[in-house]
């Protein structure tokens, strides 16, 4: 394996970067390729036809033309519909993004856990099945929002953004069951607002799979060389990228803006 080959992220905007961020922390030497599919922004409306074809074949062109040692979903929505499309479309490693339910169902005292995730993720089988695996004596509530998503991605991108209507728009979450002393954040851009949902609701634990999945992208990588200092990551857009989007992302440490 070359030094050079990066690690490859994909999520329909910035919402990955709660991926990335544990990741750099754990391996900060590992050159970095992030692409926000901002084309098909977000997922989470989108069919699971359209994601099932769209991301195995976005991925497939990301790898030829940058030629990773691995790749990451760093989405849970695409992950839950696609992963086992991409698996056998390439020939690299791939890294999905789950639902962190199997620790949520290890801390929840009540009982009661909240999935708060896209439209697309909380009715996905996927979760029944890790619900029914790891959580199976707890209740499980569930809610998609697609607001929450576009408030966080507004938010990193450094528009102004209402810190009620954050709170508002998680709220029938917890109208479902008020026993929830659990949250799994089931979307990558939710942990870019967990700092307003744990202050609006202190009694609640927010998980999210950010350092588990970065454990896992330095365990598949372990005893492959990397470069001797931190490099400058290259963020790939498929649509023109937001406005002030650029200091987000160099405080994740893409510098370096591409078109697809």
């Amino acid at each position: 394996m070359k030094a050079d080959a990066p690690l490859l992220f994909l999520d329909s905007g910035i919402g990955g970067l709660s991926i990335l961020g544990p990741t750099r922390a754990l391996l900060p030497n590992a050159p970095v390729v992030y692409c926000a599919d901002n084309a098909a922004f977000p997922y989470g409306t989108r069919s699971e036809a359209e994601i099932a074809a769209r991301v195995p074949a976005l991925l497939g062109r990301l790898v030829e033309r940058f030629r990773p040692r691995l790749a990451v979903i760093a989405c849970n929505t695409a992950s839950t519909i696609a992963l086992d499309h991409v698996r056998a479309a390439l020939d690299v490693p791939v890294v999905g993004t789950v639902p962190a339910i199997k620790p949520a169902g290890e801390r929840s005292k009540s009982r009661v856990i909240g999935v708060l995730g896209t439209e697309a993720t909380v009715r996905q089988p996927y979760v029944d099945r890790l619900a029914e695996k790891f959580a199976a004596d707890c209740k499980v509530v569930r809610h998609g929002s697609a607001r929450l998503v576009e408030l966080a991605e507004r938010r990193l991108s450094g528009d102004q953004v209402d810190k009620a209507e954050v709170v508002a728009a998680a709220q029938p979450l917890f109208d479902l069951a008020r026993e929830i002393d659990t949250v799994v954040l089931s979307c990558t851009h939710f942990p870019l607002l967990a700092d307003w949902l744990e202050e609006a609701h202190p009694n609640v634990d927010f998980i999210d799979g950010g350092e588990g999945i970065a454990r896992r992208i330095a365990y598949l990588t372990k005893g492959q060389s990397w470069p001797d200092t931190a490099s400058q990551g290259v963020a790939v857009f498929t649509a023109p990228p937001p406005e002030g989007i650029r200091p987000a992302l160099a405080r994740f440490g893409l510098t370096d803006i591409k078109p697809l």
